[in-house]
């Protein structure tokens, strides 16, 4: 497979991209900063250089072209402040979107947050993050041209993975190691049968692969 990662130098979108690199799969990272293109190609991935937040859609699509997945891994991270919640954490996740239909790339699989919510409230940056992603992700599925499947993975930690999480619509809070969120994309990428659900990952006590088949209802 081709797999396109937006946000391609995240936590999440490393560990994503050595998985596909080591089965034999393309993947496909969209940096902002070109001085980050030699780390995805040590790992094995191929860098696209392209910022987000000014790029239009027929350039993103460009990228996109001939791919079989999208994944958006993007977010403008912890530090920073309101404004850029909404141009990358909402605005991007929706440019990547448009411009995966417009590529005629069907499967997009968005990694949110656990309590995202278009309509949550409160003033504090991290209020504005969890309004940015419920906006995101309300955009996303509204989307017909598109088989998405919305990830939110609980609190994130660089603990080594286990394989063993706990996948559902609902799981409660939790901690989750960045290693087995990775994991969980790989496995939903290869299950087309988890188009249309928005899940939420914890660790658990179930492999990966047989907690994404359960969802899947195989």
């Amino acid at each position: 497979m081709r797999i396109v990662i937006a946000g391609g130098h995240g936590q999440i979108a490393l560990r994503l991209e050595r998985l596909l690199a080591a089965r034999g799969d393309e993947a496909v990272g969209i940096i902002r900063n070109a001085q980050q293109s030699q780390e995805l190609a040590d790992i094995g991935a191929e860098p696209a250089v392209l910022d987000l937040e000014s790029a239009s859609v027929e350039e993103v699509a460009e990228v996109l072209r001939g791919a079989d997945a999208a994944v958006f891994a993007a977010g403008a991270g912890p530090n920073s402040g309101i404004s850029r919640k909404d141009t990358v954490d909402r605005a991007a996740a929706v440019l990547f979107a448009d411009a995966a239909e417009a590529a005629g790339v069907r499967r997009y699989v968005i990694v949110s947050s656990m309590g995202a919510d278009a309509s949550h409230a409160g003033d504090e940056v991290f209020d504005v993050y969890l309004r940015a992603k419920g906006s995101a992700d309300a955009d996303v599925r509204s989307r017909a041209a598109l088989d998405w499947t919305i990830l939110r993975p609980g609190m994130l930690t660089n603990d080594a993975g286990t394989g063993q999480i706990l996948l559902a619509a609902s799981t409660g809070r939790g901690p989750v190691p960045r290693d087995d969120v990775a994991a969980t994309i790989l496995e939903l990428l290869d299950t087309p049968a988890t188009a249309g659900l928005t899940l939420e990952v914890i660790s658990g006590n179930t492999p990966v692969t047989v907690a994404v088949k359960h969802v899947a209802g195989n």
